[in-house]
């Protein structure tokens, strides 16, 4: 009897499946160090907010800025689109749950206009801000030489899952390589992969940094659309392991990002210690008085005119970007000051910088958020 070839799975984990293990010593959290560089570019905080209409516009890249990290604003959303983009996110806003899909792709098939893209990278240079813009790769060599020109400081190349290696009907594609040389010395980051082997080709090309998820987002749906993706603690590990063996290479310390189905402190810490260098928030920042969203939340994908990979989520707005990234709070459910709790995780795990802190152990805990909490969750 023959025994047959089957495809082999392996078990893949996400954040409410693992837990971090507290190091043999401690150090005040005061003392950790949680810096983060891309290039040139250095930023204090480990945080980039997502390239998303509901979450980032000039005024808010440029108060992001501000306060330690990297905005990212979408060079081909309702800001590029509209000279007055605030009239079209207050009908996004106020659109019944099932009418919002069909106004977002009504509101998305505007025309791009090209003279915005440079208006809006100078809005956030002339707020104060460093400057990251992003396209999908069909429009980057189109765009980014106009982002260029306008002085951004960072280019985003971003799809849901992007590779070094596209075949496509165009006679020269996006070659990452050329566009790293054409753009210097502006960072190129790109996303998104959750793969070892895609993760390092991408990082063989020049870029500045890797964003790492795909389909976790909170307005997502790409995971049930197209049954693609890969839980995100695994999915950093595989690439954090990508990095340090392109590193261990080349000498080139290329940072990952991760991106999405970050909800919590918890999130964030256990993503750092899986191995990212960064994550990148979208709802979580979504919800601040900030924020463009007017309360809501949608991805990119959202108003796609033929299959659509998303929905608008309803997040509210009942916080703060201050609150969020530094506190004070009185929540207990983590979704404020989350650089204080990158703060107190390390320093329970002994860990001074971001990179001791990729160290710390993990362990498979899928009961770790509900042991001994029956009293907790009786109350609701």
């Amino acid at each position: 009897m023959s025994i047959p070839q089957a495809k082999q799975m392996r078990r893949a984990y996400s954040f409410d499946e693992v837990a971090i293990v507290p190091g043999d010593a401690t150090i005040n959290p005061a003392m950790t160090e949680v810096g983060f560089r891309i290039d040139h570019l250095e930023f204090d905080l480990p945080i980039m907010a997502a390239s998303m209409d509901a979450v980032v516009d000039p005024t808010f890249a440029a108060k992001f800025s501000e306060m330690g990290g990297l905005a990212v604003l979408n060079l081909e959303g309702v800001q590029t689109r509209y000279e007055n983009p605030e009239e079209v996110l207050e009908e996004l806003a106020v659109a019944p749950p099932d009418q919002a899909t069909t106004l977002l792709q009504k509101a998305y098939s505007a025309p791009i206009k090209e003279h915005l893209i440079g208006q809006r990278v100078k809005e956030v240079k002339d707020f104060g801000g460093v400057c990251a813009v992003s396209a999908t790769p069909a429009n980057t060599k189109k765009f980014a030489p106009l982002a260029k020109d306008a002085g951004t400081d960072a280019f985003v190349v971003q799809s849901t899952v992007t590779s070094a290696r596209h075949i496509s009907y165009s006679e020269k594609g996006l070659i990452l390589s050329d566009l790293v040389k054409n753009m210097a010395p502006t960072p190129i980051i790109v996303g998104n992969t959750v793969s070892f082997g895609a993760c390092k080709e991408l990082m063989e090309t020049g870029i500045a940094a890797v964003q790492v998820g795909v389909g976790p987002g909170s307005a997502c749906t790409s995971r049930e659309v197209l049954g693609i993706g890969v839980p995100q603690v695994t999915a950093t590990m595989d690439c954090a392991a990508a990095r340090d063996q392109y590193y261990r290479e080349s000498g080139r310390y290329v940072p990952i990002v991760t991106d999405g189905g970050i909800r919590s402190g918890g999130d964030f810490c256990k993503s750092i210690a899986a191995g990212a260098d960064a994550v990148m928030l979208g709802s979580v920042l979504a919800a601040c008085e900030e924020a463009p969203g007017r309360g809501h939340h949608w991805g990119m994908a959202t108003p796609h005119a033929d299959l659509p990979r998303g929905v608008r989520v309803p997040v509210g707005v009942d916080t703060t970007l201050s609150k969020v990234l530094h506190g004070p709070t009185s929540r207990t459910d983590g979704t404020e000051n989350f650089v204080g709790a990158l703060r107190t995780a390390m320093g329970m795990c002994g860990a001074r910088t971001i990179r001791d802190f990729q160290k710390a152990d993990m362990v498979i805990a899928p009961s770790i958020k509900t042991e001994g909490k029956q009293i907790q969750h009786a109350q609701g």
